[in-house]
């Protein structure tokens, strides 16, 4: 299936390693050319590196840091240069599974709680902000939003917050920016492989979702694709669980 994203000029943030990577090198298999960032330089330079390989498409990277402003500011502007403009936007830049892992409410240190609302759902928004104008310049664009499963679980409260946060963010935009073909989108993987996944926690995956595996990233990264494409119009505002099922669970 021809995804029509040849030309498309992309940024992806959290691009150095895990999803984030795994999404930019699919955005390039499909045509597009891509700008990565993340706070870590030596990283960052290091997944470009990995991503030139086998492709003509152009890869840029660019550090930033999406809890500062003038750095976010500083990143679109650089990935305009590099691209000559803009048309989808990928926040992936958050911990995996957040920094805060108190599991009761006398645990939650507030510091933690605030970085991780900060660096999640303020960075997502920053960095939306941000490339909005560029992306309405064209009229037509893409947001995605990578959250996670944690949003339908108690236990983590600080984990569950920051993706739903995620979601109503996504909602808002989408309510915005779509009226002026700016389609935004949220996605929400469960556990999922990438270069730092042992094999305990690939088999307490398996157990957890009604595929009876873990998902790897780039099977994250094709919906992501998908969702980026002008194939994809008729989705705005949603958010997609990709976990691999959640057996017993029905959402409405």
């Amino acid at each position: 299936m021809d995804l029509q994203l040849t030309g498309k000029r992309a940024l992806v943030t959290g691009g150095s390693r895990g999803i984030g990577k795994a999404i930019a090198q699919r955005l390039l298999q499909e045509g597009a050319d891509v700008v990565i960032a993340a706070r870590g330089a030596t990283a960052l330079e290091t997944a470009a590196a990995d991503l030139r390989r086998g492709t003509s498409r152009r890869v840029a990277a660019i550090a930033a840091d999406t809890s500062n402003k003038d750095s976010v500011d500083a990143l679109v502007a650089g990935a305009v240069e590099a691209l000559g403009g803009l048309d989808i936007l990928v926040n992936a830049a958050a911990l995996p599974g957040g920094i805060s892992a108190a599991t009761k409410l006398a645990d939650i240190d507030d510091a933690e709680a605030l970085l991780d609302i900060d660096i999640k759902v303020i960075g997502y928004l920053r960095t939306a902000r941000a490339a909005a104008p560029h992306l309405l310049e064209g009229g037509w664009g893409r947001i995605i939003n990578i959250g996670g499963l944690a949003i339908y679980k108690t236990g983590r409260p600080v984990a569950t917050l920051r993706n739903v946060g995620v979601t109503a963010l996504t909602k808002s935009l989408a309510d915005e920016l779509g009226p002026q073909g700016v389609n935004v989108v949220a996605i929400h993987p469960g556990a999922t492989r990438t270069e730092r996944t042992d094999a305990a926690a690939e088999a307490r995956a398996a157990e957890g979702n009604t595929i009876g595996r873990i998902v790897d990233a780039s099977e994250i990264a094709a919906v992501v694709a998908f969702l980026a494409s002008p194939l994809a119009d008729a989705l705005n505002g949603e958010a997609l669980s990709a976990g691999g099922g959640s057996a017993g669970v029905i959402r409405y």
